[in-house]
């Protein structure tokens, strides 16, 4: 199944202040969010942040939360999004059935997302070059379970080149930036 732009919705799970400097590879996994947060918003993708217990992890790290300017910020406590009240009819209203989903960390509150997303019959797209934990057993682990749970796992290349679906158009060229 392919990801289009009409029927996807991004959701960038927890890249938070106090969490970020423990985990791993964390670098790459913000600028690939960083990547989708602007191609979503250049191409009309709803997008949206989680921030679980802000009070103890801080908001999101600044350079996402520079790049959410048409992003919707919710606070959670909830390791799953899908259980948190309110996110998943927010997520609903949009009528968009695929979820691209990023962040971390991935063996738990982005795990217990997509399976979440899943129940509630989303289709959910792992974006593994933009998802992470603080180490690569728990992140391959959490990865591996969610792929043989029927979560999709992409990349962030997949994500854009399937969103603009094809070249030579303007859309296509306003993201090739993204892209090089």
């Amino acid at each position: 199944m392919l990801i289009t732009q009409k029927d996807s919705q991004l959701l960038i799970i927890d890249i938070q202040q106090k969490l970020a400097p423990a985990i791993e590879n964390c670098e790459r996994v913000t600028a690939n969010s960083i990547r989708l947060l602007e191609g979503a918003s250049q191409l009309g993708v709803p997008a949206f942040i989680s921030e679980q217990y802000v009070r103890g992890l801080g908001h999101s790290i600044e350079s996402i939360q520079k790049a959410a300017v048409n992003a919707r910020i919710f606070e959670k406590t909830h390791f799953s999004c899908a259980a948190e009240p309110g996110v998943l009819e927010l997520l609903k209203a949009h009528k968009r059935p695929q979820i691209i989903m990023t962040g971390t960390e991935a063996h738990v509150c982005v795990l217990q997302t997509a399976f979440g997303l899943l129940s509630a019959g989303f289709e959910v797209f792992l974006v593994a070059d933009a998802t992470a934990s603080r180490t690569a057993e728990n992140r391959n682990a959490a990865i591996e379970r969610m792929r043989a749970g029927g979560i999709s796992i992409v990349t962030t290349e997949m994500v854009l080149f399937e969103w603009l679906h094809q070249a030579a158009t303007d859309q296509f060229r306003a993201l090739l930036p993204l892209i090089k």
